[in-house]
């Protein structure tokens, strides 16, 4: 399979580009609220927003089954606030202080403001499905908020034991990064009053993308593809179990095995020993295997894709795709 490498976020944007631009003074109106500290802090967030993907996600998903609505853009605003809401309460559990390049909430609040903010775009989440009496939506984003909270702490449960199941390692990645990938596909379409098949099989598409995305994740720590100044080894100081890792476990003897887990273990904050685990995966193939696994969820993803007639916001997703897969940062 061969990735368009001239594809650019832009391009893909192309048939929502009037949407997206509709949603962002949706989506600022949908965390109003009169205390004006949580508006400060909402006016923050809203300013070191990413790359916006999720919301793309909603709105070239709904231009695959028929039009962008009022109830597409509710789904947009409705994953935007849970997401959002778990990054805040992830900065907390992780004590980061940063987030893409700003300080993360708890850094410049302190965690207890962190938390209740955290609550507080829950609730508006929860209250903009319910006012606008999108249940069948917030059954589909709730579901992917209740199965990120368990892939972390099914990731957290591993991590101590330092699991080297490939199975596990999909049942985590299925939950924490494919679950909220898989609602935005899933309410994009049932926004346009799509039928049950087409959800799941929206939202099948976009749990395998999710996959994909994060086995690319997994070789970024490896230094694969990056042409940023991102650090690498992060996930083995972190003790995750990533699968170029876990194949190369897996193939490992006995003792090679339980020496590498070892060193995992105990000196995961030595980077020289980092090094050795980074280069005991690289000549164990396990790079070359994750590239295999990750071409082969693009490949059905697309394939589940090809499904939906043809339009432009097909080629769009499948573009996206593309691009998430063989970008450099």
């Amino acid at each position: 399979m061969t990735h368009n490498q001239n594809i650019t976020i832009k391009d893909i944007k192309a048939p929502v580009v009037e949407e997206m631009d509709l949603f962002e003074p949706r989506f600022r109106l949908s965390m109003k609220s009169r205390v004006a500290l949580l508006d400060r802090i909402t006016h923050y967030i809203i300013k070191r927003k990413g790359k916006q993907l999720r919301p793309l996600f909603v709105f070239l998903s709904a231009k695959l089954t028929g039009k962008v609505n009022d109830s597409t853009f509710n789904a947009a605003s409705l994953i935007e606030l849970l997401h959002t809401a778990t990054l805040v309460h992830d900065d907390v559990v992780d004590d980061a202080a940063y987030r893409r390049g700003f300080f993360s909430l708890n850094a410049l609040w302190k965690n207890k403001i962190a938390v209740l903010v955290g609550d507080y775009l829950l609730s508006k989440g929860l209250l903009l499905a319910v006012d606008n009496k999108e249940f069948n939506l917030l059954g589909i984003v709730s579901n992917a908020v209740r199965m990120m909270s368990e892939g972390e702490l099914l990731q957290m449960e591993k991590t101590r034991t330092l699991n080297i199941d490939e199975s596990v390692y999909y049942d985590i990645i299925k939950m924490k990064t494919a679950a909220l990938i898989a609602s935005c596909c899933a309410s994009g379409v049932a926004s346009t009053g799509a039928n049950e098949h087409q959800i799941e099989r929206a939202r099948l598409f976009g749990e395998k993308a999710g996959i994909a995305f994060q086995i690319k994740d997994d070789l970024f720590d490896f230094g694969l593809g990056i042409k940023t100044g991102k650090a690498t080894g992060v996930d083995i100081k972190e003790k995750k179990t990533t699968l170029p890792l876990i194949y190369a476990l897996n193939k490992a003897d006995k003792s090679e095995r339980r020496l590498i887990i070892n060193t995992i273990k105990k000196h995961h904050n030595n980077s020289k020993k980092v090094k050795e685990v980074m280069d005991f995966v690289f000549s164990s193939g396990g790079i070359e295997y994750a590239i295999k696994e990750m071409n082969k969820y693009v490949d059905e993803a697309i394939a589940i894709l090809h499904e939906f007639e043809k339009n432009p916001a097909r080629n769009s997703l499948e573009n996206l795709i593309k691009y998430t897969v063989s970008r450099t940062k």
